[in-house]
């Protein structure tokens, strides 16, 4: 059997690991220990994913909770490396770009145990989101660089990655939501918001570059303005919430502020939407798997393959006053659909690939 850690910690890691862990699962030959560090530890961001998404519940759970990028990411690293010690793993997998990707990554190779990183090789070439230092330096170490796109390899290959390492797969998220399709379909978070199916826009904020600074203010204030025209529905991060109140800022009650939803809930709600504006990495993705055009507040994106291919427009957060022009130009197009992230099976050549690689 391959002893395999995963640490997860946050929402689109949990959703990503449901996924992942079904294929291990599947091939009876993996002996997967779940960590989960706690970053997202709000109920609707964590607690709520592993009942609805069926996920083992984690061996470990560090409890690290919110604080400093520093303090966060070196909690985590000290309580990995303890665990990693006890358990003598094959091998560490991460997922994506927060701070709990880092730290595993991080303990892992300081102790000579091998990584494989989910979702490697995006790069949106902006050193001032976390994000893409977490990205940058998890390639760096990495053994097993499990890429969505052509473009992602390609990333990797000018950062001189050798090629044998990476490993063109698809995206993970599009397996998961062909595979909880249905269940995504008995949500009741139309009918209990009072929602008729394509009448309203949902929107999410909660990337620190947008939560601390003046962009809030900026974002919110269009918020405002947009709901005398829009329907608008805002599942409300916690972080979010926090720099709102601290900034004493009303939000025009026509605007449907809801706390943050399960997944199931989630996708009903994107699906059905007429259109999503967010921050968010895998938003955009989800928005774009179910055909809904979608407005990202950055001014770069790792996911360019959306942009190219017209389902996702950039839309930088101090040109707000632009949002109406970009909502009427997103609601009134028709691209064509071709998805450049595989067909769906990306979870199983992930586990053929691991177990091919440790000969089993």
């Amino acid at each position: 059997m391959l002893k395999i850690v995963t640490i997860i910690g946050a929402r689109p890691q949990f959703v990503k690991a449901a996924a992942l862990s079904r294929a291990f699962d599947k091939c009876e030959k993996v002996n997967e220990i779940l960590v989960h560090t706690g970053q997202h530890y709000h109920d609707n961001l964590s607690k709520i994913f592993f009942s609805q998404l069926d996920l083992a519940t984690p061996k470990y759970n560090l409890q690290v909770g919110s604080a400093s990028q520093g303090y966060q990411t070196s909690q985590m690293l000290s309580k990995i490396e303890d665990l990693l010690i006890a358990e003598q793993p094959d091998c560490v997998l991460v997922y994506g770009d927060t701070n709990s990707t880092l730290a595993g990554a991080l303990a892992a190779v300081k102790l000579h145990i091998p990584i494989v990183h989910v979702e490697a090789g995006l790069r949106s070439y902006n050193n001032s989101q976390p994000e893409e230092v977490n990205r940058i330096l998890t390639d760096r170490i990495s053994d097993l660089l499990f890429v969505p796109s052509q473009a992602s390899a390609d990333n990797l290959l000018k950062e001189s990655i050798e090629s044998h390492k990476i490993h063109i797969v698809g995206d993970i998220m599009y397996d998961v939501v062909k595979l909880f399709e249905n269940q995504c379909e008995t949500s009741s978070i139309l009918a209990d918001l009072n929602l008729p199916a394509k009448s309203y826009l949902v929107a999410t904020i909660h990337r620190a570059e947008n939560t601390a600074s003046d962009n809030l203010i900026n974002i919110f204030e269009a918020f405002n303005s947009l709901s005398t025209e829009q329907n608008i529905v805002i599942p409300l991060h916690p972080r979010t919430h926090r720099r709102l109140v601290e900034c004493s800022f009303n939000i025009n009650p026509a605007i449907k502020i809801i706390e943050p939803l399960g997944f199931f809930d989630m996708m009903k709600l994107v699906k059905n939407s007429k259109l999503v504006i967010t921050d968010s990495g895998g938003l955009q993705k989800e928005a774009f798997y179910h055909k809904v055009p979608c407005i990202t507040l950055r001014e770069v994106t790792e996911w360019k393959e959306l942009i190219e291919s017209g389902w996702n427009v950039l839309l930088n957060p101090n040109a707000m006053s632009d949002i109406a022009t970009f909502i009427n130009r997103m609601e009134n197009i028709t691209p064509e659909w071709n998805n450049p992230y595989g067909e769906g099976k990306t979870a199983d050549l992930i586990a053929a690939k691991i177990l091919n690689t440790y000969h089993l």
